[in-house]
């Protein structure tokens, strides 16, 4: 007569609830439209304080809406690459540190 295998060694892996997951996400994609919100409401301090024409306010917007892009391609790629938990991660860190950055500039071309 043939035995059964032993299933009862067979590890599983604990799964991340997908509650959470989406409270993760929704977080992430409420700090980027904060920080545009706070780049468009702070457009008229920036040009009084930093001393920035109607063309330098162009290209601040300008300027973050070509590095988000670019970052979002690139992060969608190092995620397929690195992981998307990883690149989650790293992005959150890199965000946070360019927003801080961007409020710390004392002139225009800082920003």
């Amino acid at each position: 007569m043939l035995e059964a295998a032993d299933t009862s060694h067979i590890s599983r892996r604990t799964t991340v609830p997908t509650w959470l997951v989406v409270a993760l996400a929704c977080a992430g994609q409420f700090l980027v439209v904060l920080d545009v919100s706070v780049v468009n409401v702070a457009l008229p301090s920036m040009r009084a304080d930093l001393g920035l024409s109607a063309s330098g306010l162009q290209w601040v917007v300008n300027a973050y809406a070509i590095a988000f892009a670019g970052f979002m391609l690139l992060g969608g790629r190092a995620g397929d690459l690195y992981g998307r938990k990883r690149m989650f991660l790293v992005g959150l860190g890199l965000f946070t540190l360019a927003s801080l950055g961007g409020g710390l500039a004392q002139d225009g071309w800082q920003l």
